[in-house]
């Protein structure tokens, strides 16, 4: 019996809709991922956290710096 090209045509676009929404889902996710990594990274508190002596440094250095600019 021969197919339907109407009937197979729905089944590719239907197939091809659902993979387009898996791949948006998983860039989604991805996304959100290095979002939270980024703010992470960048998270001044964190850098404290981890690193106080060099925030301290750093904060002592900028503080130097305008300090004789004036």
């Amino acid at each position: 019996m021969p197919r339907d090209p109407v009937q197979e045509q729905d089944t590719e676009f239907a197939r091809a809709a659902a993979e387009l929404e898996h791949a948006r889902d998983k860039f989604s996710l991805s996304m959100s991922a290095v979002e939270r990594e980024v703010a992470h990274t960048l998270d001044w508190r964190e850098w404290m956290r981890r690193r106080p002596g060099l925030v301290l440094a750093l904060a002592f250095a900028v503080g130097a710096f305008l300090g004789r600019r004036k």
